[in-house]
């Protein structure tokens, strides 16, 4: 029996630590619960001490009113007695006497106690009153840690964003696009190069070469011919 007493027992404070953390958690990306949880249970507990101050404060009313009441009797029975002691009223004297000591006896416990009754409410009050000044503060904490947090998540988006349009990344992609374009006009007058140099290059140019050359003779062949032609006419004509 004891044995599964402590396993349910192990397994309650189990359960209360994954609460409690998950609670921590939800209270991390949801600040303002914390802060009304913690608001909350300060107004609570300054209901109650009010209630309790307000208790204090009644008991403290009811001593003054017995002290007050009890002084008055005492100053009464002092005059009586004043009163009996001229009168020459020995036995009556003696009685206002003995009623004199119990009143003074019972002024003097009830001046004692009105005294901390007195204390014990000023000590309530400024207990009160410092529990509202927390309220007021953990309030003004809240809106104050609430408007931070929302800027500091502003920041971190700002940020992020920027991180996202890293002009870095757009001059890496650029100098790609001019080393492949660097790479394509090498490419060409390596082409180029290498086409003046080859054997169908050269021989071609040697054709060319050859062609001229046969233009040539068959344009002295002409003008030879029609040299001769000339002389050959300019005989008949003699």
């Amino acid at each position: 029996m004891e044995a599964a007493l402590g396993f349910f027992t192990r397994l309650a404070n189990l359960w209360s630590g994954f609460l409690s953390l998950w609670v921590s958690d939800l209270e991390k990306d949801h600040p303002e619960i914390a802060y009304e949880n913690s608001i909350n249970a300060m107004v609570e507990k300054y209901s109650t001490l009010k209630k309790a101050t307000a208790a204090i404060i009644r008991r403290r009313e009811e001593i003054e009113s017995r002290f007050t009441s009890k002084t008055k009797e005492l100053d009464q029975i002092e005059a009586d007695l004043n009163t009996a002691v001229e009168s020459e009223e020995d036995e009556l004297a003696l009685i206002l006497i003995n009623k004199q000591n119990a009143l003074q006896s019972e002024v003097t416990e009830l001046n004692d106690e009105l005294q901390q009754a007195r204390q014990d409410a000023d000590d309530a009050k400024a207990s009160l009153l410092n529990v509202q000044s927390e309220i007021n503060k953990l309030k003004s904490e809240k809106d104050r840690m609430l408007a931070k947090m929302a800027s500091a998540k502003a920041r971190v988006q700002v940020q992020e964003q920027l991180e996202g349009l890293s002009v870095d990344a757009e001059v890496k992609a650029l100098d790609n696009v001019r080393q492949h374009i660097n790479s394509l006009s090498a490419e060409a007058k390596l082409n180029k190069e290498l086409s003046g140099e080859s054997l169908d290059a050269r021989l071609a140019k040697l054709r060319r070469q050859t062609g001229d050359v046969t233009a040539k003779k068959q344009l002295e062949e002409l003008k030879a011919k029609r040299a001769a032609a000339k002389a050959a006419q300019a005989q008949k004509t003699m």
